[in-house]
C-alpha cells in the first residue's frame, strides 16, 4: 500500500506565482539603437507642445537613391530598372532636455530588468524540481492556479478561435520583446479618449535602414503595442520599427524574391500579410519569424486588406482583374470579385465589412466608369460602378472615422470626398487639392478624431487639409524625394509617420 503513495517535491503553495522562460528567437534581424538612431524625444502628457533642438551627427553616405522619371507606377517603373539595392543616407539626431522625464524612465527600466531577472531564477528552479521528480506513468502536480490560469487565458482563447493561425507564439527577440512590452509613453493614454489633434511641427526620429523606396507604412492597431510601426519598400523587405520609444528596427523580414508592394498588421498584432511583385503571399509570425500561410498568385500583388470583423479572411488585388478572398485557415480562395479592369490599386473595407471599394485603373478617353467599383462582400455581386465619373486613377482611398464618408486621392491633384452610405454620391462642394500626386502611389488619411486631413505630396511636402472647411491648414516640408504616405498615431494625439520614395521614415510632432 505504501507504494502506492508518490510524495512531490515540486508541490508548492496556490499563492506561489510562476514565470515561464521565454525562449528566444531565431532566424530575425535586430538592429542595435545606438547603431541607428538614439531616442530623441518621450511623449508624455504636458509636453506634446515642447519644442524640440537638434544636434546633427556626421554620417557616411554611402548612395542615393532616386528616380528621374515619372510612370503611370512608379513602384513598377523602380522594380523594372534597379536590380541591385542602392543604399541612401540617413541623418542621426539627438535631442536634449527633460533630464527628469529621462531619469524616470531609466529607473523604470531598472526596476522591469531586475524584476525580470528574479522571474528567471525563479522558472529555472521549479523547471528543475519538475524533471527531477518526473516518475514515468505518473504526471506532475500542477497547482490550481495555474491550471485555472492555463485554461481561462485569453490569449489561448484567441489562438483556438484562429485555429492553425499561430496567434500565440512566444514574444523575445535577443533579450527584448517586440510585442510584449507596453510602451510607458503609450500607458497614460490608453484609459482616455483621444483628444484634439494638432498639427505636427517638430522632427523626432528620423530613420533610413530602407535601401529602396517604402511603399507603405502601418502603426499596429493593437492600441497596447502601437509603439510598433510595419514598413514595406522595394528592397524586398519588410521591417518593425520602434518609433515611439527608440526609434530603432526591431525586425526585418526577407521572405520576398522582390519588391513588397503591401503589408498589413493582423487585428492581434503579432502577424505581418505581406504581397508583392513576386506574386507571392506571406503570413509571418513577428517574434519568430516563421511563415504561418504562403501562397502563390498569378499576378503581381499591389494591395491587401484583412476583413474588420473576420480576422482570418483578406482581400488581395493587383495587377489582374480579379480581387480574392482568401481565408489563411485552409489556403484557399473563399469569393473572388471579377471586374473588366487590368489593376487594382487599392482597396478599402466599409463600416462592418458587409460591402467594400476597389479603385482601378479602369480610364478610357471616353468613359470613367469602374474608377471606383463598390461590391457586396458575401455575394461578390457589383453594387455600383458608376461612383467616380471623372477621368482619373485613384491610387488610395480613406475612409472617416466617425462619419460615414470616405476620401480618394486622385490623379488630378485633388481629393474627392463620397458618401459611404449607397449610392455613394460625391461632394461637390468639398474638394481638396494643393498638392501634387504625378503618378505615384500617395497614401492619405483622416487623424484619429476626423477633424484633419493628411496627404503626401509627389514635392516631398505633407498637406494637412480641414475635414469640415477643406482648405489647407499647413504644410510640412517632410522629405526631398516623393512623400507617399503619411499616417497619425492611433493612440498619441498629434504624432504622424511618413514615409518617401528615397526610403527614409520619419516621425513627427
Amino acid at each position: 500500500m505504501n507504494s502506492s503513495l508518490v510524495a512531490y517535491e515540486d508541490s508548492d503553495s496556490e499563492t506561489e506565482t510562476e514565470k515561464t522562460e521565454v525562449p528566444q528567437a531565431s532566424g530575425t534581424q535586430t538592429s542595435s539603437p545606438s547603431s541607428f538612431v538614439s531616442r530623441v524625444q518621450h511623449f508624455a502628457p504636458g509636453i506634446l507642445s515642447t519644442k524640440s533642438t537638434y544636434e546633427v551627427h556626421p554620417v557616411e553616405n554611402t548612395g542615393s537613391c532616386s528616380t528621374s522619371t515619372v510612370c503611370e507606377d512608379p513602384s513598377e517603373h523602380y522594380a523594372q530598372n534597379h536590380n541591385t539595392d542602392l543604399t541612401s543616407p540617413y541623418c542621426r539626431r539627438a535631442y536634449s532636455g527633460h533630464t527628469a522625464l529621462s531619469a524616470a524612465y531609466k529607473n523604470c527600466e531598472q526596476s522591469s530588468s531586475s524584476s525580470a531577472n528574479s522571474g528567471n531564477d525563479v522558472s529555472q528552479k521549479r523547471k528543475h524540481n519538475i524533471s527531477a521528480t518526473t516518475i514515468e506513468g505518473i504526471r506532475p502536480y500542477i497547482p490550481k492556479r495555474l491550471r485555472q490560469g492555463n485554461s481561462s487565458t485569453p490569449e489561448k482563447k484567441e489562438c483556438d478561435q484562429r485555429g492553425s493561425s499561430d496567434c500565440g507564439a512566444k514574444l523575445s527577440i535577443s533579450g527584448e520583446q517586440t510585442s510584449g512590452k507596453i510602451s510607458e509613453l503609450i500607458k497614460p493614454y490608453l484609459g482616455s479618449k483621444y483628444k484634439l489633434t494638432e498639427v505636427p511641427k517638430s522632427l523626432i526620429f528620423c530613420m533610413s535602414k530602407h535601401s529602396g523606396p517604402v511603399n507603405e507604412i502601418q502603426w499596429c492597431p493593437v492600441r497596447e503595442q502601437s509603439h510598433m510601426l510595419l514598413s514595406a519598400s522595394m528592397d524586398k523587405t519588410v521591417k518593425v520599427w520602434d518609433a515611439v520609444d527608440t526609434g530603432c528596427c526591431l525586425k526585418t523580414f526577407s521572405c520576398h524574391s522582390c519588391a513588397v508592394r503591401a503589408a498589413q498588421w493582423s487585428s492581434c498584432g503579432r502577424r505581418i500579410l505581406s504581397g508583392g511583385f513576386d506574386s507571392t503571399l506571406h503570413l509571418t509570425d513577428v517574434e519568430t519569424g516563421k511563415q504561418i500561410f504562403s501562397s502563390k498568385t498569378e499576378y503581381r500583388i499591389s494591395a491587401l486588406k484583412f476583413h474588420p470583423t473576420e480576422s482570418n479572411i483578406f482581400l488581395c488585388g493587383g495587377f489582374s482583374p480579379e480581387v480574392k478572398a482568401l481565408d489563411i485557415r485552409t489556403s484557399k480562395v473563399l469569393r473572388v470579385y471579377k471586374a473588366a479592369v487590368q489593376q487594382t490599386l487599392d482597396i478599402l473595407f466599409l463600416p462592418e465589412g458587409r460591402e467594400f471599394l476597389t479603385s482601378t485603373d479602369a480610364v478610357s478617353r471616353d468613359s470613367a466608369d469602374r474608377t471606383i467599383i463598390a461590391w457586396d462582400f458575401q455575394s461578390a455581386a457589383k453594387i455600383s460602378n458608376q461612383i467616380f465619373h471623372e477621368r482619373y486613377t485613384c491610387p488610395s482611398l480613406a475612409l472617416h472615422p466617425r462619419e460615414s464618408m470616405f476620401v480618394a486621392q486622385t490623379n488630378g491633384n485633388y481629393l474627392a470626398l463620397f458618401s459611404a452610405q449607397r449610392p455613394y454620391r460625391i461632394n461637390k462642394k468639398k474638394r481638396y487639392e494643393g498638392h501634387k500626386v504625378e503618378g505615384f502611389a500617395v497614401g492619405c488619411e483622416f487623424s484619429p478624431d476626423g477633424t484633419l486631413l493628411a496627404t503626401g505630396s509627389s514635392d516631398g511636402k505633407v498637406f494637412f487639409y480641414s475635414y469640415h472647411t477643406s482648405r489647407i491648414i499647413r504644410t510640412l516640408s517632410a522629405h526631398k524625394e516623393a512623400c507617399v504616405s503619411a499616417i497619425f498615431h492611433p493612440v498619441l494625439p498629434s504624432l504622424l509617420a511618413t514615409c518617401d520614395w528615397a526610403g527614409e521614415i520619419k516621425i513627427w510632432q
